[in-house]
């Protein structure tokens, strides 16, 4: 991975942001660290693009050493004007570890939490969301999601009567494959949400056929997961310089090539690649700020790709 943004460069790339937003398109606003945000389409509330994924990276012991990269993490995605932190009870201890470092840093009130329901039975599902409250030392969460879809009508009634209650702010529903998308394509069109997560990335373009037009048809907000495919992207080009005219997008880093690519497309909301490594967050994080890439530039590299 080309990582050339130390912290030096990352806060001249903020301050550069700034007046790069009068040229930037029409999707988005920069709140004042400079990143990009999007309004979730139930409320108009705005959302950073770039959030954070915890699958495989926030499962780890009580060992401050090991805690530490995630506390520095977590302060780089605020310091770059990001909010968003996506986990579930399926991620082993990401909600505890996670729970603890907010708590720690008292970063709370800077922050969306997202987590998930991934059980079946209504009791069984109530109680593991309050267990995701008090290991995310939060009453109040801003988003739970079905995970996966897992017994849908039984964890949605559940969630909508918690939302009623003023203990979740928003619901949703996950998947993050291929062969899920015509399932939530189906879910879409039958349930009103507040958001949507699934797999999408510049080598798998699916969800542009019919889910991301539907999520903007029905108002609901995007969340995408698997943004490098498991790390599959940097495979294909290691070794690979970025072309010349990525500067014209601000693009300093294949990760930030990948990431723009998902961020330029109106429909998303926000994306959340996962990392345990401050120099990835940095990275990933200043693919928020900047130009971002229209329909044309997106083709021109998609189509860059595809020629390596």
């Amino acid at each position: 991975m080309n990582h050339r943004y130390d912290r030096r460069t990352f806060c001249q790339a903020i301050g550069a942001a700034a007046a790069l937003a009068a040229i930037a398109p029409v999707r988005g606003e920069a709140d004042p660290a400079g990143m990009l945000t999007r309004p979730i389409p139930s409320t108009g509330e705005r959302l950073p693009v770039i959030g954070l994924g915890t699958s495989g990276v926030f499962d780890v012991g009580t060992d401050p050493g090991e805690r530490a990269p995630l506390r520095e993490v977590l302060d780089i995605l605020i310091g770059s004007g990001g909010s968003l932190l996506d986990t579930s009870p399926m991620y082993g201890r990401a909600e505890e570890v996670a729970g603890g470092l907010i708590a720690a840093e008292q970063l709370r009130s800077r922050m969306f939490l997202a987590t998930k329901v991934w059980t079946r039975g209504r009791e069984a599902g109530l109680e593991q969301i309050e267990t995701s409250m008090k290991l995310l030392r939060s009453p109040k969460l801003d988003l739970v999601q079905v995970h996966n879809l897992v017994d849908l009508d039984t964890q949605l009634a559940t969630l909508r009567g918690l939302k009623e209650q003023g203990r979740v702010r928003y619901i949703g529903v996950t998947h993050y494959t291929v062969a899920s998308h015509d399932e939530l394509e189906r879910v879409l069109k039958k349930v009103q949400l507040d958001f949507v997560q699934f797999n999408y990335s510049i080598g798998t373009r699916e969800a542009e056929e019919r889910l991301l037009p539907l999520a903007a048809e029905r108002k609901v907000a995007v969340l995408v997961n698997r943004p490098f495919e498991d790390g599959a992207l940097f495979n294909r080009v290691r070794g690979q310089a970025l072309p010349a005219w990525a500067a014209e997008i601000d693009c300093e880093s294949w990760a930030q090539f990948f990431l723009k690519f998902i961020v330029g497309h109106p429909s998303v909301t926000c994306v959340i690649p996962a990392t345990s490594k401050p120099r990835h967050m940095r990275d990933n994080a200043a693919a928020g700020h900047g130009r971002m890439p229209d329909g044309e530039m997106r083709e021109r590299m998609a189509n860059y790709l595809a020629s390596l």
